[in-house]
This record gives C-alpha cells, structure tokens and sequence, in this order.
C-alpha cells in the first residue's frame, strides 16, 4: 500500500471512503501519503529514495509501534497528529513587536569611525534573524546598514524629530531602537519622547530607556546618581548663561573643563584657564546645547575606560 511511487501518485479526489491524504508535496502537490480515519493504516512516500530521507519524520515508526501497544480509545490520527504537532518549550513573547524602527548612523565626516553603521548593521542582522521586518532611517547613502538587501526597507531622511515621526505615522512600528545610531539618534529620541510621539502611535522603545538616555547625558543629573551611589565625581556645577559659567569657574577654581550637553563628539567643549578663555568657550557651547557643565579640568590624570556591552 503506497501513495506514489516510480512516477505515479494516488489522487486524493479518488480516494475511496474515509481515506484521506497524510503528507502533500510542497514542490507539485503530489500526494506523499494517506490515512485511514478510522484504522490503524496509513502509509508514506518520500522521494527521492536515495536520500532514505527525510530523517526528522522516524518518529512515524514509533507512533505505529505505540497505536499497536496502545490501548486508549486515542485514534491513529489523532496520536499522529499530536506527535507531528511542535509544542515550542518557551512561551513566546506577545510584547515582542513585528516591525522595528532602527535609527541610523547619519552622516560620518572622513576620517571617522563607523562603529554606529557597525553595529546598525548587526543589529538588522539580529532582528532579521528573528523575523523582525526591519525599518531604517538613514540619509547616508554611503554606509553598509544601508545596503541593498540588508533593512526591509530604506528611508534616506534627515535624521530629525518631524522626519522620524513621518516615518513612524507611515510604517506603524511596534518598537524602535535609538541605541545604535549615536549621539544623533539619541537627541531625536528624547525630543520625540518629549513631545510624546511613540505614546501617540504606540510605539514601544527597546533596548535602553529614554530615562536611562536623558540620566547619562544630562550631566548634572549624572553626578548626582554618581553621588548618590557613594562614589566620586570631579566638582561640577550644570550652567544655562555665560554669567554662571564665570561665577562657577571661580567657585571650582581654574583651570576649568566646559563641556555642552546632549553635544555631538563633544562639540563646544574644551579647557579655559582664565575668564576670557572661558568666555570664548561658554559662547561655542551654548550654540550648540542649553547646558553647560563646567568642571574641575583632571589634566594629567590618568583614565581608565570601560565600554559594557
């Protein structure tokens, strides 16, 4: 008794009663197997023979053996079908989003590292493991995340808070993902959180919270999490007007490290070892940032650090 064999395949619309296929053939649709609804029968083919394959279904000789051995009133079919039926171990995750918005790495001047575009790129690598459709914003034409082939899909856009959310009104993604674009990609996300973007169209942040985001880059409130865990911090005092940076640098004393918040590469920062260099200093950075952070300059000091992945 067999379903096909040597060219010739039963078919299924003649079929006598309570016989029914068993195993289709994904390629023409052959019948590679019937079963009886109500006796212990039933039968396969797989071709091509010489692969005495495939492998993963001898477990059908170990139903048959067990419906033998049995004595519940459990029919062939049913036992069949509940060992043929795959139970995944963990529960899957309902919270885990089918699409993600990664933004990207933006622009790189000549000369400088791409270590965002490195690990955008692995991490749509990641996520399409997963079969996570991906979606990017990125206007640099110029970068591998950006390749042919490697996002779902591509938007070459400025990486500015009125663009993502277009991209995110349009797209509807479950989750995004700020980490893997920089100091660029980080910015966008504190503004669009602020002006309560991903709550509107329900999209969930992954990976590092903008709480967690804003606390790491505010560098006032950095120090005092850092104080509040005991440990030391260079003196420091968070500055909005050129009048304050003079009064704190005096209060810390000179020399002095000026450095802007929220700043690309660190952007208006530098040293200042007298007023008039702070001055000319405290003018770059509040092109740039709100906030200053006016520190006691460690020149000479060793530095250790460490990068946790």
């Amino acid at each position: 008794m067999t379903s096909q064999n040597h060219g010739f395949a039963v078919s299924t619309e003649v079929l006598p009663p309570n016989w029914e296929p068993l195993f289709t053939n994904a390629n023409d649709k052959t019948n590679e197997g019937i079963i009886h609804n109500l006796l212990p029968y039933f039968s396969v083919q797989f071709h091509p023979e010489h692969t005495a394959g495939p492998e993963d279904l001898e477990c059908l000789f170990g139903v048959f053996l067990e419906q033998c051995q049995s004595k519940t009133s459990l029919s062939f079919k049913d036992n069949l079908t509940k060992k043929l039926t795959y139970i995944p171990q963990h529960a899957t995750d309902k919270d885990i989003p089918k699409k993600v918005l990664i933004i990207g790495s933006g622009g790189l001047s000549i000369g400088q590292a791409g270590e965002f575009d490195y690990s955008g790129s692995q991490a749509i690598k990641a996520l399409r493991e997963d079969n996570i459709q991906t979606v990017l914003i990125n206007p640099n034409i110029a970068t591998v995340q950006t390749s042919k082939g490697l996002a779902d899909k591509v938007y070459f856009l400025p990486l500015a808070p009125d663009y993502v959310e277009q991209v995110i009104r349009s797209e509807r993604p479950g989750g995004v993902l700020l980490t893997f674009g920089g100091q660029t990609a980080l910015n966008c996300g504190v503004e669009l959180e602020r002006a309560n973007v991903f709550s509107k169209y329900g999209c969930k942040i992954l990976g590092t919270p903008i709480q967690s985001i804003i606390e790491t880059e505010d560098r006032q409130i950095f120090a005092d999490k850092v104080n509040e865990i005991g440990e030391k911090v260079a003196p420091s005092a968070a500055v909005y007007s050129i009048e304050e940076a003079l009064n704190a640098a005096e209060k810390i004393g000179y020399p002095v490290m000026a450095r802007a918040a929220f700043s690309l590469g660190g952007l208006g920062s530098g040293f200042a070892n007298n007023t008039e260099e702070l001055t000319t200093l405290a003018n770059q950075a509040f092109a740039h940032s709100p906030q200053l952070i006016i520190d006691k300059s460690l020149k000479r000091w060793k530095e250790v650090e460490y990068d946790v992945v």
